[in-house]
């Protein structure tokens, strides 16, 4: 029980790290949430309370067949978001992804959406 807690905390921690962060840099953020099943990624503009871009492996025109819990469905994502992003002129942002661990889908994501123009 005393590592289920201190995992939670560690969690809750690097949450609130990451979020004070990001939110200091004052650019537009990219927030990632991860299930089991699909990833969801979004460009949140904080000062308006808007999502101004959005892609997950949901959508069919993002991730037409093939499971959307592996890394070449958040590269699929990654991609999607950076060419829809750029269509409404964004291009710099900051990359929120909240409790997770950069690694494994997260970091596949994000290294896709740089390779398609976003900087961040």
């Amino acid at each position: 029980m005393k590592l289920i807690k201190r995992a939670a905390k560690q969690k809750e921690r690097r949450g609130f790290r990451v979020q004070n962060r990001v939110r200091s840099s004052g650019r537009l953020r990219l927030t990632v949430f991860r299930s089991n099943k699909h990833i969801y990624a979004q460009i949140v503009d904080d000062v308006a309370g808007q999502t101004l871009v959005s892609a997950s492996t949901v959508e069919k025109s993002v991730l037409p067949e093939g499971h959307g819990s592996d890394c070449a469905a958040a590269v699929a994502v990654g991609k999607a978001l950076a060419t829809r992003a750029k269509e409404k002129g964004i291009v710099e942002i900051a990359f929120d992804r909240g409790s997770y661990r950069y690694h494994g889908r997260l970091a596949a994501l994000a290294d896709a959406a740089r390779e398609a123009g976003l900087s961040f």
